[in-house]
């Protein structure tokens, strides 16, 4: 994640555009739209980063019942949502002063969506975080080490999907629907066995929010497969 590309196709900045020849004028505004779109692409990578670093808190908060990282999460998310709003303006702008076309549009604007994706995540992980503060007054439930895998499944998709933004990676941002089909297959295989469980005074409330959190991590894994999606339609073209 310390690389980030210096144009959108991950190659030195072409001020040409399509290498016809160009006036200078052109080339400069060439210059100053690659500089522009190479700093929202790293400040969206910046907001990935915070995002991720919040999945990892909530791991910490429900796997290892870490207090601290279960209190940590709300003002964590205060610094992604204060990215989002400003990322967002950002692009707005760009849009309205700069008038980009063909693939810089797709860029522009499948940032925007992915921070709303990535903005999603980190609420979740919020809310992983809300969660478990309520879990730790009840003993670890025995189905822990499989939701706890389900959840490194989900934050190793979060990590592929925002090397595919940095790298415009399309084969990545593929890969990312593969491991989204194992997550639901996670989420399936946990809903039954929570739902399944013989109920007593001291499960109920504990084994509902647990039933909670799968749901969280596996709409976490939904956005992450959009942010591969989105890396696709940017290089590609191609909605899939």
């Amino acid at each position: 994640m310390n690389t980030v590309p210096s144009s959108i196709d991950g190659r030195a900045p072409n001020v040409l555009g399509d290498g016809k020849q160009s006036l200078g004028g052109s080339t400069t505004f060439r210059s100053a739209l690659d500089l522009k779109l190479t700093r929202l692409q790293r400040d969206v990578l910046r907001m990935g980063a915070l995002v991720e670093s919040s999945c990892l808190l909530a791991r910490e908060a429900l796997c290892d019942r870490n207090i601290d990282a279960a209190k940590n999460l709300k003002a964590h998310d205060k610094q992604v949502d204060q990215l989002y709003r400003q990322i967002e303006v950002d692009c707005i702008n760009l849009i309205t002063l700069e008038a980009p076309v063909t693939r810089d549009l797709r860029l522009v604007s499948a940032l925007m969506q992915m921070i709303r994706d990535l903005e999603r995540i980190g609420d979740y992980a919020k809310d992983i975080g809300e969660v478990s503060l309520k879990l730790f007054p009840y003993p670890p439930h025995e189905a822990m080490d499989q939701v706890q895998v389900m959840l490194d499944r989900c934050r190793s998709m979060v990590a592929m999907s925002l090397l595919s933004l940095s790298e415009l990676d399309v084969q990545a941002g593929h890969e990312i629907k593969q491991k989204d089909d194992v997550v639901d297959d996670d989420y399936e295989r946990l809903y039954q066995l929570f739902v399944q469980t013989p109920p007593s005074a001291n499960t109920v409330e504990p084994t509902v929010l647990l039933v909670l959190v799968i749901r969280y991590l596996e709409r976490i894994a939904d956005h992450a497969t959009n942010i591969g999606r989105r890396v696709v339609f940017v290089v590609t073209g191609e909605r899939r």
